[in-house]
């Protein structure tokens, strides 16, 4: 019973540390995105995340109108989320992120950069924040 443990556990350690190679993302590359206010008056982004990466990682966005976030990932095994703490601004969530789209809704209140980021991280190693899996909402007037 222990080697199988043992066994399904390095395989999942494995797993974990193969998976950046495939990455289609390189990290640092900036992917930016401006929103478009809608017909309906909301700005839509849509963010996808995965091999430690979201895109767009740089959203502009504009103050005191409500946004909607539509994030999911790319398939594969690793779990991301996306984070987001700036209650001073009107934006405060943590979302998992799944195969299927979620909408994220709220209206920034105060213009400035505010990072986002998956908080997730395996036992030891390197967060996904510190492998590049972060970006910038900034909101303009």
């Amino acid at each position: 019973m222990k080697r199988i443990a043992l066994a399904v556990m390095l395989a999942l350690a494995c797993a974990f540390l193969v998976v950046p190679v495939y990455g289609k993302e390189k990290k640092g590359e900036e992917k930016l995105y401006t929103a478009v206010i809608d017909s309906d008056g909301v700005q839509r982004v849509e963010v996808l995340g995965g091999g430690y990466f979201f895109n767009p990682n740089r959203i502009i966005v504009k103050v005191n109108v409500p946004v909607e976030l539509k994030v999911r990932k790319e398939s594969g095994i690793v779990p991301h989320n996306i984070v987001m703490k700036a209650p001073e601004a009107g934006i405060d969530f943590e979302e998992s992120m799944g195969s299927e789209p979620k909408i994220i809704k709220f209206t920034p209140t105060r213009t400035g950069k505010y990072r986002f980021y998956c908080s997730k991280k395996l036992l030891f190693f390197e967060g996904h924040r510190e492998k590049g899996m972060e970006g910038v909402l900034e909101v303009i007037d």
